[in-house]
């Protein structure tokens, strides 16, 4: 990494860190314009287009699981309280293993990921097998570009043969890819969404979309997006060889001045990411795993598919009428003290 790349890092970070402490106010945004997938020219975003719940009911996936992190699939309807802006909605509701789920499949094929695409071919296709013959998958790769490899099937065959049109790049247009996933592939529908990515969330900055417009985009189609991180193998490996250079004469040292301050900003970006990652995932419902190595992908994506098929889904109608766009807030309780329960933090509510 070159300085002058150094310095490209730092900038991201600081806006990273601001597009987190927007998020935690959920402060309105204007969208930039974008990409699509397919490499369209950009065009403006009408807000009247922005997908907001149309129909006066809400359905939220929900994970309940008990202090060992085990999951609770055996809760009814009266174990659960959902609020919205602080006032307790009535329960319509509730379904486990009844409502079909749209997985998208995301891959980093940047440099960070390419050489271990085979672990997460296999990792996938395992995933694939473990979900309801209803539900329905898709994969999209990112890179320099983003590219949508397979588009909605309930074929695993298909999925297979998309696995092997997955090509390595350089950059990583982390923030486009979420951003594009959100506003072009999931549509309104009575299915929930789940986005499953391997990246280490690294945005190379030369993109269009921030991760504050991604993040409202993905709030707004109501995606929960479960994040499997490199960012604990890279930290390994960035630590290992600056470990290795410190470990040289003071001549060495200073020698390998420049890479060793690469290496210093390469783990404070991935600590800064990491942390990003934590709360686009707890934002959406989602969860972020950090596996210690590519070769634990497959566990990591048989617990997401567990999780998939032992969500409920909780349906109320707002007590509030009001159709003014505005985002409400929302939070679910259980009779359990001792069980963590996950779901997105809100939705935008319809607008005349």
């Amino acid at each position: 990494m070159s300085a002058a790349d150094a310095t490209h890092k730092r900038r991201r970070t600081k806006a990273l860190v601001l597009c987190l402490s927007l998020l935690l106010i959920l402060a309105p945004v204007v969208f930039t314009q974008q990409r699509p997938v397919g490499g369209q020219e950009p065009q403006a975003v009408d807000e009247d287009e922005v997908i907001t719940v149309r129909t006066s009911e809400v359905m939220l996936p929900v994970t309940v699981r008990d202090a060992s992190g085990r999951l609770v699939p055996s809760l009814s309807r009266d174990d659960f309280r959902v609020f919205e802006d602080g006032r307790e909605q009535p329960l319509r509701d509730l379904a486990l293993r009844q409502v079909p789920v749209d997985v998208l499949l995301m891959v980093d094929a940047s440099s960070s990921v390419a050489s271990n695409l085979e672990d997460f071919r296999r990792a996938v296709g395992e995933f694939a097998a473990r979900l309801a013959a209803e539900d329905r998958i898709s994969l999209i790769e990112f890179d320099d570009r983003v590219e949508l490899l397979q588009d909605w099937t309930h074929s695993r065959t298909q999925l297979r043969r998309a696995l092997r049109r997955i090509s390595p790049g350089v950059f990583t247009r982390f923030n486009d890819a979420l951003y594009l996933a959100a506003r072009e592939h999931f549509k309104r529908g009575p299915n929930r969404h789940a986005l499953v990515v391997l990246s280490d969330g690294v945005d190379s900055g030369r993109g269009q979309a921030t991760l504050e417009t991604a993040l409202r985009a993905l709030l707004e189609s109501q995606v929960a997006v479960y994040v499997i991180s490199n960012t604990r193998v890279e930290r390994a490996r960035k630590q290992a060889e600056l470990d290795t250079l410190m470990s040289g004469t003071e001549a060495t040292v200073r020698f390998n001045e420049l890479r060793i301050g690469d290496l210093r900003e390469g783990l404070r970006v991935l600590d800064a990411s990491e942390a990003s990652l934590a709360q686009l995932a707890h934002a959406t419902g989602g969860r972020l795993y950090t596996p210690d190595s590519f070769d634990q992908l497959d566990a990591v994506y048989a617990e997401v598919a567990e999780e998939l098929r032992h969500q409920y889904a909780l349906y109320y109608t707002p007590l509030d009428t009001a159709r003014d766009g505005r985002f409400r807030r929302v939070s679910v309780q259980t009779s359990g003290r001792d069980f963590r329960v996950t779901t997105r933090v809100g939705y935008y509510a319809p607008r005349q």
